[in-house]
């Protein structure tokens, strides 16, 4: 019966069973479409979350972000997940390029990906970048809470920054 199903409507019945928590039948519906079709760009970000979120299978979740935002680099939405996944596996070029990628694209979540450029920075133990990436999250933030934790990066990454200062002590008579 799913042979009369077009790729749309095949495509929303898989987002419909991710809803509702069904990851295998979503799976299933996933993969028929990108067989079916391999430039079905939104099956790919789908899989990309699946196996990113679900399954934990960071190169098939690489795989599908990267070949979503290649097929439709105006789709905002692969952005957030793709570079939260390439800050989790430390990539460091992939985020830079990434983000700059993806704050040309109209309708991304310019705080988050400010925030997560900034994570990585931190990670990194950059921490002059990454307080200048939590300001300009801050700045691009559109909720209190957004603002709170742009806000609580920078003290945090702050009070960091001053424990990992080198102290130089000198004896005077």
């Amino acid at each position: 019966m799913d042979i009369y199903l077009t790729i749309e409507e095949k495509y929303l019945q898989a987002v419909d069973k991710l809803g509702y928590g069904y990851n295998k039948k979503a799976l299933r519906l996933l993969n028929e479409i990108v067989a079916a079709d391999p430039f079905y760009a939104r099956a790919h970000y789908q899989l990309g979350k699946l196996h990113y979120y679900e399954v934990k299978d960071y190169q098939a979740a690489g795989y599908h972000f990267k070949t979503c935002a290649e097929l439709e680099p105006s789709f905002p939405d692969v952005y957030a997940d793709y570079l939260h996944l390439l800050v989790f596996l430390k990539m460091g070029k992939l985020v830079q390029l990434v983000s700059e990628k993806a704050l040309g694209v109209a309708g991304v979540d310019v705080a988050y990906i400010h925030y997560l450029s900034g994570l990585y920075a931190e990670k990194q133990m950059n921490w002059d970048s990454a307080i200048e990436s939590y300001h300009e999250a801050y700045l691009h933030a559109l909720s209190k809470n957004e603002r709170d934790t742009a806000e609580e990066c920078i003290g945090r990454v702050k009070a960091k920054k001053s424990r990992s200062a080198k102290f130089n002590y000198e004896l005077s008579n």
